[in-house]
């Protein structure tokens, strides 16, 4: 079972996400605050695995709670969901030793997607920022000196390709007749072998290497 905190100062937006995430078997609200210093204040007594952070609150902001999470609490995973999609925004609280990002108006699935991601010790950028950066990359044109996704299998080439069309992890799975589990291991295999960091590190190199064609 994930222990979430959900940070927000908006009342009604927590109170959604709470009865939204227990739909979810496998999650469970630990926690609730209003701003970051709320949060701070709590974690010792009510142990955590991954945060909800909005970005903009007042007394303690999204990204200054982030770097507090990241020297107090290192062991805490960090979800950013903001509206905030500008790249400055998202690169500060990345850099601050955030694990995810997510758009607060990203699906459940993505979501919860991401949660499980960031649980498992891996980085999160919901679908809609990794496209926009996509169509970001292929504005501009392509080194012609391209090669092929070398070293990926035929099915780990068709995965990344939904990965880049902005397809969660569900969606992919019901377009290939599989199961969840088994698109996480090839996405997982694809970011061993592409080094990517991250989503967008690795649509990125996908674009800017000729793989998606």
């Amino acid at each position: 079972m994930i222990r979430l905190f959900l940070v927000d100062d908006h009342t009604v937006l927590r109170q959604g996400l709470k009865s939204l995430l227990h739909q979810s078997d496998t999650l469970q609200v630990v926690g609730e605050a209003e701003n970051g210093a709320q949060l701070l204040a709590q974690l010792p007594a009510t142990p955590c695995d991954v945060v909800l952070l909005d970005l903009h609150m007042p007394v303690l902001d999204g990204l200054a709670t982030t770097k507090r999470l990241h020297v107090e609490f290192p062991e805490v995973r960090v979800v950013i969901l903001s509206m905030a999609d500008g790249e400055r925004a998202i690169g500060q609280v990345l850099e601050a030793g955030a694990h995810g990002y997510v758009l607060k108006n990203t699906d459940h699935e993505e979501l919860i997607t991401a949660v499980h991601t960031v649980a498992a010790g891996r980085r999160f950028l919901c679908s809609e920022l990794g496209l926009a950066m996509l169509e970001k990359v292929l504005a501009t044109p392509p080194d012609p000196a391209t090669k092929p996704a070398s070293g990926l299998s035929a099915r780990e080439q068709e995965v990344l390709r939904l990965v880049a069309d902005g397809l969660t992890t569900a969606a992919i799975a019901d377009k290939l007749f599989t199961s969840p589990r088994t698109i996480e291991t090839h996405r997982q295999n694809i970011m061993e072998k592409t080094g990517a960091k991250n989503t967008a590190a690795l649509i990125k190199t996908a674009a800017s290497q000729g793989w998606l064609g």
